[in-house]
This record gives structure tokens, sequence and C-alpha cells, in this order.
């Protein structure tokens, strides 16, 4: 991440001054018109020197960290080569006007209300700014605290408010640190010499009150922590800041307009992460074992599950494929029916591994938007909160879900008791038996199309499990489009019912299966981003209002 991150403090005789200031420099990109004799990037700029050496000659104790001797802190990023380089003034003089720009507007002019907390300005020309003001006790100081912030100065603007919650959440935890230490330094001073009642008792006077506060206006904040190794901790703390915020949000290049899945993953994303900031920011509030999950935090497995499958141990399923080869062909669609048709799929069994796996497979029929899991629970969870639910084999199943046909139940228990051997860890079928039972009366081998084509290429063992992979993604984008057309025609336009089955007919879900298309279709709307239907109701409103103006 191309940023900075820098400690400034509220010097009272000199003002606004920069503490300590951590940057990240990339390994030079070797070309051709490399010259000897070039800059090699972590040495110091001149002209930086110079401003630096300008400043310090008027710096007091309280506003200087390192003195011009020291060498910084370097820290190396083993991976991508990047050094991060700490010292009180940035390296480079454009940084160093940037910087101290960002400084004293941190420390003067934009400061939120309260003047301790978060706050973000800037503009193209000179960066712009995530600060964050706060407040270290110090019994000598007026008021009996010093004034700093911690700023984030980069140039691209979309990514630093996007990270707004990330930087809150661990400049927090760096600042609490900070006053956390400083309090208790306070507090010690205090009860050796309580300064209120020496400064209550002590005569004032306009022409001795520098004189008398003159060997005690400035503290260093190494002194008001009595932390020694107090700038190494920052230069960790920033750098893993840096390296954290740069590697958490990754572009990526889009061919076109984002899926309906990538967006629907980006909204998730931004649900956690405010829900997560307002848990933390609330005072007095329960802690996050405490709380029920929400709905989006069990969502939120379609993110995580798959990322933990590999850790577990035992026996998986690998692909579509290799799952209709174990359950058998017949079984497979219907238990494929019901995963289309939004129906609950319930697998029952004492391998989470196993069952976790048979999910990761599963989901990948339905858009993001449409898949609700709970990979492994002790109770039984309502259909509202999951279309896919593992359960432990001792779970009762109630009676309405059992006798209900928008469910099925996958039974799995173990063929024998022997321990899983590792030459046998792929041959599922000869460990376990598999008992699917479902109420559902209704036929599954006519529809929906989609299922049809599917079952075409995975019986076709000329192509391989990559190729069916790119043949389901298309399948998903080709009626995934025909879900956003019936979705404006029927929800957004308000046709009725002959108007909705002409739509259908030219959509190709008519004829055989036809009922099976329709479900299937209506399941899906319930996928659509929140992004995508905003945007078909304001364009529909904006197209209403026009006429009439």
């Amino acid at each position: 991440m191309n940023a900075l991150v820098a400690l400034c403090h509220f010097c009272e005789l000199h003002g606004p001054r920069t503490l300590f200031c951590t940057e990240a420099l990339h390994p030079p990109s070797p070309s051709p018109s490399s010259q000897a004799g070039a800059p090699v990037p972590g040495d110091r700029d001149r002209d930086g020197d110079r401003e630096g050496e300008i400043l310090s000659q008027t710096q007091c104790v309280g506003c200087r960290s390192l003195p011009a001797s020291h060498p910084g802190f370097v820290s190396i990023d083993d991976e991508t080569g990047i050094r991060f380089l700490s010292h009180q003034h940035p390296r480079q003089s454009q940084l160093f006007s940037v910087v101290r720009q960002a400084c004293v507007r941190s420390l003067s002019c934009e400061v939120c209300p309260g003047r301790e907390g978060p706050i973000f300005f800037g503009d193209e020309q000179h960066g712009f700014v995530f600060s964050h003001t706060f407040f270290i006790k110090d019994s000598l100081a007026r008021g009996f605290q010093r004034w700093y912030s911690i700023v984030m100065v980069a140039m691209d603007r979309i990514y630093l408010i996007n990270s707004w919650p990330f930087l809150l959440r661990h400049l927090r935890l760096t600042i609490q640190s900070l006053q956390s230490t400083a309090l208790k330094v306070f507090d010690n001073e205090q009860g050796v010499c309580p300064q209120r009642a020496v400064r209550m008792n002590s005569g004032f006077s306009p022409a001795v009150f520098p004189h008398q506060r003159s060997g005690n206006a400035a503290r260093s904040l190494t002194s008001l922590t009595q932390h020694q190794n107090l700038w190494a901790s920052l230069h960790s703390s920033f750098s893993w800041l840096l390296k954290a915020c740069g590697s958490r949000l990754t572009e990526k290049l889009l061919e076109g307009a984002p899926t309906e899945d990538t967006l629907v993953l980006i909204e998730r994303q931004t649900e956690q992460e405010e829900e997560m900031s307002c848990w933390e920011g609330a005072e007095g509030g329960t802690s996050k074992s405490q709380r029920p999950p929400s709905e989006s935090e069990l969502g939120h497995d379609f993110l995580s599950d798959d990322a933990k499958l590999d850790e577990l141990p035992g026996p998986k399923f690998r692909s579509l494929r290799h799952l209709r080869q174990v359950l058998g062909a017949t079984e497979f669609r219907q238990l494929v029916w019901h995963v289309l048709m939004g129906n609950q799929v319930i697998w029952r069994g004492a391998d989470p591994g196993l069952i976790q796996s048979a999910f990761t497979v599963l989901k990948s029929l339905l858009p993001v938007g449409c898949v609700r899991s709970v990979p492994y629970s002790a109770q039984y969870e309502e259909a509202y909160k999951c279309n896919f639910l593992g359960l432990s084999p001792d779970v009762p199943i109630p009676t309405h879900v059992g006798s209900s046909e928008f469910s099925v139940l996958v039974d799995v228990s173990s063929e024998r008791s022997c321990q899983i051997s590792v030459l046998c860890e792929d041959d599922i079928s000869s460990l376990y038996q598999f008992t699917i039972s479902s109420a559902n009366t209704q036929p599954t081998d006519r529809g929906p199309t989609l299922l049809n084509k599917l079952e075409v290429a995975l019986s076709n063992e000329n192509l391989s499990v990559d190729v069916v992979s790119h043949c389901l993604l298309c399948l998903k984008e080709e009626w995934m489009n025909k879900v956003k057309v019936l979705f404006k025609f029927s929800k957004v336009d308000g046709r009725g019912r002959e108007d909705t089955q002409k739509v259908l007919a030219l959509l190709g879900a008519t004829g055989p299966g036809e009922e099976d298309n329709v479900r299937l279709l209506k399941f899906w709307m319930t996928g659509l981003s929140k992004t995508y239907k905003s945007h078909l109701m304001t364009a529909v409103r904006g197209g209403e209002r026009s006429p009439s103006q």
C-alpha cells in the first residue's frame, strides 16, 4: 500500500510537530533505462534531510523522538521485498511537506467534536489523510494532558475510505496502549507530588509564569510512558499496519460488469465490517461470544468454511462428479433437484469434514446470494436461517420437517467401525452408507433445464472436472440473466400473469419441466444483490418522473 503513517504532537512551545514516521519502500523494478548512480530506494533525500535539520534546531525534548544521528528502524518483508523505514521525518522532501501539512491540519483545524477521535480530510494535490487525535496524561502539562494524533496519508481516497473500519479498530488498540501506560505514570507522579495543589497554592504573575514552567513545558513521550523501547514498538505497529492494510484489499481486473456473486460477496463483507465496528464501538455492549449470531454471520460460512475444509481430516467429496459417483445417478439427481429448488438440505452424520465437503460442492450449484449455511450444529435450525444444515447423528429431526416436501435428509452412517486408513480415504462408498429421504412426491426427472444440461456434462467422461466447472459457471450466468429479466418484468414493472408467461416462453423456461424452471427462477431472485435491485428501482422511478417533469 502506497501510504505513510506518522505520530504527531502539539508542542506547547513550537506547535504541531511530527514525532515519528513510518513509510513503505517498494523494491525497484529492473528496467533497461536504469542508469548507474541512480538513487536507491531507502537512501535519504538531501532536501528532506536539510528540512529536518532546520526543524531539529528549533526542537525541544517534547517534539523530538530520535536524534539526528540515529539510523532509524528498518524492517523487510521477505515475501514482497518491501522495506518499512521509520524515522522522525520522511526521507523525501515531497513527502516531508505533505506529512507536515497533514500534521498541522490534524492538530489544529481538522478535528472531530470533542477533539478526540477519527476524521478524514485531504485533496488530490496534497493527499488524503485518516487522522485519529487523542490525549496523553501528563502531570506537568497545561490541563494535565498533551495532544497527539496518528495520521495515515495516502493518495488513494477510495482505498483509504474503504479501510476506515480496519484502521480505526487497530489504531485504537495502539492509542489505548499508550494512554494506559501514561496513565500509570501520571498516577504515580500525582501520588508523590500532587500538581493541582502546588499550582493552586503558588502565586501567579504573568511576568514569572513562563519561567515557572520553563523547565517542565516539554516532556518526551518516552518520559510520559516510561517505555524505553517505545519507538521500536511503534515501528513494529506501524509497519504491520501498512502491510496488513495493503494486503486486505486487492485490485482485481474485471472484464465487463461484475457478476451478481461478486456484488453479493462485497455487500456481505461490508456488512460484517460495519457490524464489527458497531459492536466494538458500543459502550457496555455484549461480547461477540455472548451475542447471538446474525444472519450475515450465518451466511459468512460461504466465505470461511471452504478455506478451513482442507484442514479437516478424513475423506472428502472432491467434485460434483465424485458426489454423483458415490450417491448414484438417481439419488444425486434427487438431491440436486432439492438444492436448485431452494429446499432445505440436511446432512446428518458423525464426520463434519465429509458433510462440509458435500456442502462445498453443492453450494457451487447456486448463486452466492442464495446460500445460507450452517456447516455443523448440535441442534436443528429452521429453514429460514439456512438451506444447508449439517447435524450430529444424535440430533432428532422435528416432525413438521420430516413430513415437509420442502426438505431432504441425507443420513450418513458408517459401514464399519474400524479406523479410517490413509489407503482408503478416497473410497467413501466403502466407508459410509448414504440414505436419502424426503416427503416430496413431485417427480424430479423432468427438470429443471439447468439440471438436465448439468447431468449431460457430468455423465460425459471425456470432459474433465475443470471443464464441467466452467460449464456449470456458464449455466449459472445464463439462468441468472433470465432471473434479472423476470425480476425486472414481474417485480419492478408489475406485469400480469399472461405477460409473464410470454416472457417465460421467450426465456426458454416453458415446455417440459416448466414448473421446475419457474420455481428455480423465483428462488434465484432471492439471491440478487441489493445493489442491482436498488439500481433497477432507481432507474424505474427516474423514468416515471421524467414525463411529468
